[in-house]
């Protein structure tokens, strides 16, 4: 089968200050960055709170506004546990086909739900003008490793084999929390991280920089 996509963001992001956005972070050799997009989601989001609890594993949760709305007790757990929090927007909106001033107001409507320097635009998808508008308060978190789990020609096997294969000291790895990613997250999740805890990786979350 083809990979359908990248697995890693456009080389021109590389071009970006490093203090406003990053798809990679230098550490120690062993430094990971696990985060899940789209969530909370009561289906999804308490499982994978369990399969890193029993881990003891830290991670990022770049939060929908509309779901963390929708689900406040599932959005507390998340920081019960210490994970740190994103903003993924409110609607998940795609920059290239939002207006700046709608999408820096979706953005600020999910901020008013929970406050984070934290952001991760939605398909990674955005604009200069939505850059320029909310560099200031944000750091943009783009990824390193995409693992698929929401691709529906990706199987759950896929999907464990993409993220083992393409993590390397420093990624920031991309799973789903959602709905759609369910069946491949929940099988590629815990093999995925005994397979690094194997090799002597270390996951932190992005609490660090959220300052």
């Amino acid at each position: 089968m083809i990979l359908p996509g990248r697995i890693a963001p456009p080389f021109f992001f590389r071009f970006f200050s490093p203090d406003h956005l990053v798809f990679r972070l230098p550490g120690t050799e062993k430094d990971l960055y696990l985060t899940f997009d789209d969530g909370p989601v009561p289906e999804v989001t308490p499982a994978v709170l369990e399969i890193l609890s029993a881990r003891k594993i830290p991670a990022t949760f770049f939060c929908l506004g509309s779901q963390a709305l929708k689900y406040p007790e599932i959005l507390a757990q998340v920081k019960e546990a210490g994970h740190a929090i994103g903003n993924h927007t409110f609607h998940h909106l795609n920059g290239w086909k939002t207006p700046p001033a709608a999408y820096v107001e979706d953005v600020t409507r999910c901020e008013s739900l929970f406050r984070t320097r934290l952001f991760r635009p939605p398909y990674g998808k955005f604009t200069p003008s939505q850059y320029l508008l909310l560099r200031k308060r944000y750091l943009f978190v783009l990824w390193s490793v995409l693992t698929y789990d929401f691709h529906r020609r990706v199987s759950k096997e896929r999907c464990l084999e993409l993220a083992v294969r393409y993590t390397q000291p420093g990624s920031i790895i991309v799973f789903h929390d959602s709905i759609k990613a369910q069946k491949n997250l929940l099988y590629a999740l815990p093999g995925f991280l005994d397979a690094m805890l194997e090799k002597g990786y270390i996951f932190r979350s992005l609490g660090g920089v959220d300052g």
